[in-house]
Order: C-alpha cells, then structure tokens, then sequence
C-alpha cells in the first residue's frame, strides 16, 4: 500500500507548545468549533486559536463547567451538545447553520477512554458512539459551513492507542465478544483516523482537508473512568514510549493540524510531535507511527458506508 505518512521534518518536536505550533500566524475572521474546548488539550486548543484572533464556539455536554473555565475569554461561545446523544448533535449543528457562518476549523477533540461498559439509546457500544459516530454526525451536519468556507480543515483526535484493535465490523458494539474498555478505546480511536482518510478523499475537491491526531501522554480528565491503579500502570507504560506531555504540549500537534502552511496541499495523515508520523512496522513492539489498518483507504470507505448506514445521516458532497 503507498502511503501519505511521510514526515515532513517540520522543525517541531514532541515537547512543542501549541503557540509555538502556531506561531505568529494570525487566525482574524476565522470561525472554529472545538468539541470538548474547555478542558485538558482541548482548553489549550481554544486559547490558542482564539489569542491569535479565531473566534472559537466550545460545545459542551456540561455547559456550567465551560462557562467557568472559558469566563473572560474574548471571542469564544460556548454551546450545548452532547455527543452519544443524535437529537443534540443535530441541533447544535441547526443552530450554528441558521448563523450563516463558514466554518474554517473543526477540531472533533472531545472523548471518553476505557470506561465500563455503557450503550446509547440506539444499543450502540459508547466509546464508539461518543468519540466516532458522534463526530461523524457532527462533521456530516457541518458540512454546508465547511465547504463555505472555500479551505477548511478537520483536525480529528486520536490516539497511539488505535494499536490495541482495528475496528471489528462483525461486532464493533460488543454484543458477541466480551467487552474490553482498551479494545473499545483503540477501535474507537482507529475509527478517528479512518474517518480523517475517508474525510479527505471527499473533501478535497470543496478544499476541505482532514487530518488525524495523536496528542501525545498526557494526564487529562479522560482518566477519570479507571481505577488508580490502571492510571498508574498507564502513566508508567506511556512514559516507555516517551515523556508525558503538558496540556500545552498536547495540543500543539492539532492547532499545527489546523492551522499550519506546511501541511498546504496534504491530508488524510495521522500526525505525532507536530509532524506526520511514520508507518509503524508490522511487528512493532513500541506504540509510535500509524498502524496500516488505520490508514487503508479501503478499510476507511467501509467504515464511512457503515457510520452513514449506523446514525442514518448522510454526506451531501
């Protein structure tokens, strides 16, 4: 399979904040929508957009929450939206269509990892349906303001935890197998990146490019649903691969995504430490670079027939 992972050598690195992805290019008359802006990377994600000029809407499933962390912010609205829950995907999107806005950035950061086992109204397993399917209603719903805004980018977090499992399209809610909350969590994250391939390909020809993310370790409220002891033997495991990052850290690689020229003209990749990342080996023993399921276009076009056919909302190119 040829492949687009091939590192650009950015300059940046693994310890690069998010201003320093940035730099000084300035984001004035941009409008952003960041999923999850008011915690963790994706608190850092919103400041960093918005002190270089965007205007950032943050929705949120705990808007009491966003208020008091984005209090004072200028240029930032924050929104309700619940991800698992369709009805409120679909109407936060109305509402921000009906403002006749483009939308030049979305950055489908919010998530949930490796907690216990929970369904949505539909049935459907709640990592897959929080981190991939809801995005993907999302993403499809925005589609009219993305293509308005004649260039715009979709920035979808990952994770290096795609290695623990492809997406299981025989059983990827867990009605058959046992339940593994890291088996969830890496099929729901490979499905993050085979939607930024398959995003891509239909996006290129409105200038709509998609790009996927690994942040990096990072200590976040995403813990909250493991036991101490796995967040120690998590910590312990990433810090093999390389150090935790900071928040700030964490989110440079997607403001880098969102925003940077180096990346003109590409998507459809998965990138680390502000750069593209690498194929990782077959064989590989240490989490780093993109799996090949996670990239092949064949894999992320039966994906996206099966979202579509899953939450029954469809692109219109």
């Amino acid at each position: 399979m040829t492949t687009k992972q091939q590192p650009l050598n950015s300059g940046f690195g693994a310890t690069t904040t998010a201003r320093e992805a940035l730099g000084n290019t300035r984001l004035d008359g941009t409008v952003a929508i960041v999923t999850g802006g008011y915690a963790g990377i994706g608190l850092e994600t919103t400041r960093a957009l918005q002190a270089a000029g965007a205007t950032v809407i943050v929705p949120a499933r705990t808007p009491d929450k966003a208020r008091a962390a984005l209090a004072g912010w200028e240029r930032v609205e924050q929104e309700q939206l619940d991800l698992i829950d369709p009805a409120s995907v679909d109407a936060f999107a109305s509402r921000f269509l009906a403002s006749g806005r483009p939308l030049h950035l979305l950055i489908n950061n919010a998530g949930v990892m490796a907690g216990p086992l929970r369904r949505d109204a539909r049935g459907f397993e709640s990592q897959f349906a929080t981190n991939h399917l809801g995005h993907f209603q999302l993403t499809a719903r925005l589609w009219p303001a993305l293509k308005q805004a004649n260039g715009a980018r979709v920035v979808c977090l990952s994770s290096r935890g795609h290695f623990f499992s492809g997406v299981d399209f025989e059983d990827p809610f867990f009605q058959q197998r046992p339940y593994d909350p890291w088996v969830a969590y890496g099929q729901s994250k490979t499905a993050n990146i085979l939607f930024a391939v398959g995003l891509d390909a239909r996006g290129e020809a409105h200038r709509v490019r998609a790009f996927a993310v690994h942040p990096g370790g990072i200590l976040t409220e995403l813990v909250r649903s493991m036991p101490e002891e796995e967040v120690r033997a998590s910590i312990e495991n990433s810090n093999k691969i390389e150090p935790l990052k900071t928040p700030e850290q964490g989110a440079a690689t997607t403001v880098w995504c969102a925003t940077s020229p180096q990346l003109a003209g590409k998507g459809g990749v998965y990138c680390e430490n502000v750069d593209i990342a690498v194929m990782a080996p077959t064989d590989a023993t240490v989490r780093r670079g993109v799996k090949d399921f996670a990239v092949d276009p064949k894999r992320a076009d039966r994906l996206w027939t099966a979202s579509e056919a899953w939450t029954g909302v469809r692109f219109n190119p």
